[in-house]
């Protein structure tokens, strides 16, 4: 007979996220879309870091140095974490507790040290971009100073005490609205720009050069590690269990399935932006011969008289600062989840927000004074192939956890999602250790 939740994981573990676990209702009976409805909102705010500043960056430079060859890659990407994300959802549901805590009851107290430390880098990684790309979306909507915009960004913290006291379904929300003006910026620019389908149909097929290229594969990897986020695996598990989901096999059944639609919707939504960030590159820099525009500001600048309109840069600049507000977010409740799953320390999300922003804010200040404002762009795409290489520290707990009947019950995943999910995380890995081989040969 297979374990339950309560057998499987034996001593006492202290909810996530405080007051917000089980705080969101969920109807046991009356229509299918109303109850999709109180499940529909955790996708959305995992989407946010797939569509984060950093994700702009490599998108950017994909973009305008080859064409949308990579748009492959982004399609590729978010289909990876679609089945990454379900795993994600049915190991919280299955067990009560999140990747963080099923980790911390499965690894010794060194390993678990060792990943907290790693996911901690992936955090500070994701919050580096969006410092800087949320600086930088200030400086050129308003003009205001680069330097002054880093600083600024840690007044974020006000932003998540607000949400803590409004509760969980108003920071959902929140995240939506951001998500819808976005997504309607980036209509607009599309429309401007006037995308060539042909070549938007060819990309969605591999290139050869993907592998031969090592110029390609950098970018590539950058793409993946933005859009594959390894704290938001952590996230997902921690933020569906809002949910007031009962304890039988049936509810808990029936909340797999509705919180992986609501994820797998909300990543179509996300593949959208992110497709349209490198298609806009494509067709505004690569078409017009511009293929080295890698950099946000070069990029505003150029897009106005190429695009024939000054309204498509302060859309540029409008959805980049929207970007970086969202992701401020879920950088926090990812952050939390992890240092409370890891090493069951609990801070008060302002004072977590502010630590992990001052550590984002020193090396941004710093490449600022040291290299200008040009160097910033560089350090945006080292984030994302950061996040890239701490992935499989995510990846593999969580398949070797969902294939696990002990732990997993009747909710195991089923083995063909496994065996995908395997495949992934080894071709992740087997990426990884290119990108690192051909750094070091040069």
């Amino acid at each position: 007979m297979p374990l339950s939740a309560a057998q499987t994981i034996p001593r006492k573990i202290s909810p996530s996220l405080g007051a917000a676990h089980g705080s969101v209702h969920v109807p046991k009976t009356g229509p299918l879309f109303r109850r999709f409805l109180s499940f529909a909102g955790p996708g959305y705010l995992v989407a946010t870091g797939y569509m984060d500043p950093g994700n702009w960056a490599t998108a950017l430079a994909g973009g305008s140095k080859f064409g949308m060859a990579l748009l492959f890659v982004a399609v590729l990407s978010s289909l990876m974490a679609i089945v990454l994300q379900a795993l994600s959802a049915r190991l919280a549901f299955a067990t009560g507790h999140d990747l963080a805590q099923n980790c911390g009851q499965a690894f010794p107290r060194p390993v678990r040290l060792v990943f907290w430390l790693i996911m901690e880098l992936a955090i500070v990684a994701t919050d580096l971009a969006e410092v800087i790309g949320t600086a930088i979306g200030l400086e050129l909507l308003t003009g205001l100073p680069l330097g002054a915009g880093v600083i600024l960004t840690s007044l974020d913290a006000l932003l998540i005490l607000a949400f803590t006291r409004f509760g969980f379904r108003k920071l959902e929300a929140f995240v939506v609205t951001l998500l819808i003006l976005i997504a309607s910026c980036f209509a607009i620019e599309l429309v401007l720009a006037r995308p060539d389908m042909a070549d938007v149909a060819k990309a969605l097929l591999p290139t050869r050069d993907l592998i031969t290229n090592p110029a390609m594969l950098y970018i590539a990897l950058g793409i993946l590690g933005a859009t594959v986020m390894p704290h938001n695996l952590y996230l997902h598990s921690g933020i569906v269990l809002t949910r007031a989901v009962g304890p039988s096999h049936a509810e808990k059944s029936s909340a797999i399935r509705f919180a992986i639609l609501d994820s797998t919707i909300a990543l179509l939504f996300a593949l959208l932006i992110n497709g349209s960030i490198l298609i806009l590159a494509a067709a505004a820099f690569h078409a017009h011969g511009h293929p080295e525009v890698a950099e946000l500001p070069d990029a505003y600048r150029l897009i106005a008289p190429l695009l024939g309109s000054a309204l498509a840069a302060k859309l540029f600049a409008i959805a980049l600062i929207a970007c970086g507000l969202n992701s401020t977010l879920t950088a926090t409740l990812a952050g939390q989840i992890v240092m409370e799953g890891f090493i069951n320390i609990k801070l008060n999300p302002v004072a977590r927000r502010l630590l992990t922003r001052l550590v984002a804010i020193v090396p941004a200040v710093g490449v600022i004074l040291i290299g200008g404002a040009s160097a910033t762009n560089g350090l945006l795409v080292l984030s994302q192939v950061v996040l890239s290489l701490t992935l499989p520290f995510a990846v593999v707990p969580l398949v070797w956890f969902t294939a696990s009947r002990k732990r997993m019950g009747r909710l195991k995943a089923p083995l063909a999602t496994t065996g995908i999910a395997a495949v992934i995380g080894v071709a992740i890995i087997a990426l990884n250790t290119k990108l690192v081989l051909d750094a070091i040969a040069g």
